[in-house]
């Protein structure tokens, strides 16, 4: 039987068009807001768009989904991936409209990116290099190339180990954590053509 990814329903914006773009790299999707769903899948993808505190609200209103989470990634070991603010989301809190705490699976924190130089717009917003760091050059899916990126606010990680790849908008920003079978990116990989295909098929074929 294929591997079935469950895409977590949580009312994240992006979860249609991360759905096509996980089936044009071959995944065999379920979109599911159920935890026994969520426990049985082979591999997990959290989308996310708009504000932190909203998808963290979002994904704590459905009853003992974070458990099923937590226990299919950290119990189970299935490969999971996080995409925009699913990705922030790993992080122990965000500090968009007050402090919200995370899933706390990387040790950091979702900050306003705020450029030394006032000429740099926020939102960071448009295609961006992906740069992989050296102590991540061997990660299985990360690779360097260029996406499309679209937020406010930044992952600032506690532990640069758990930093895979950064991009650059008047400062360096984190474009992709990893940690074990947990991975995230910043960017859009459904907005970001080719490598963001590449990226999604690299994430099915991954087995940490």
């Amino acid at each position: 039987m294929p591997e079935v990814v469950a895409l977590v329903d949580y009312g994240a914006g992006n979860l249609h068009s991360v759905h096509n773009a996980l089936k044009a790299a071959g995944a065999e999707v379920t979109v599911t807001a159920e935890p026994n769903v969520v426990r049985a899948a082979d591999r997990i993808v959290l989308p996310g768009v708009g504000s932190f505190k909203a998808c963290a609200d979002g994904l704590r209103a459905i009853p003992h989904m974070i458990e099923a989470m937590t226990e299919r990634v950290h119990i189970g070991g299935a490969p999971f991936l996080g995409i925009c603010v699913g990705m922030q989301l790993l992080a122990d809190r965000g500090l968009e409209h007050g402090e919200t705490p995370g899933l706390g699976w990387i040790a950091g924190e979702v900050r306003l990116i705020a450029p030394i130089d006032p000429n740099i717009k926020v939102p960071h917003m448009g295609w961006n290099d992906v740069a992989i760091l050296p102590h991540a050059r061997n990660h299985p899916v990360i690779a360097d190339g260029e996406a499309y990126f679209l937020h406010s606010y930044h992952f600032a990680a506690d532990n640069g180990a758990d930093v895979a790849a950064m991009t650059d908008h008047g400062e360096g920003l984190v474009a992709a954590v990893a940690h074990g079978n947990v991975l995230g990116v910043q960017f859009h990989p459904e907005k970001s053509q080719g490598y963001g295909l590449a990226t999604l098929r690299r994430f099915l074929e991954w087995c940490p």
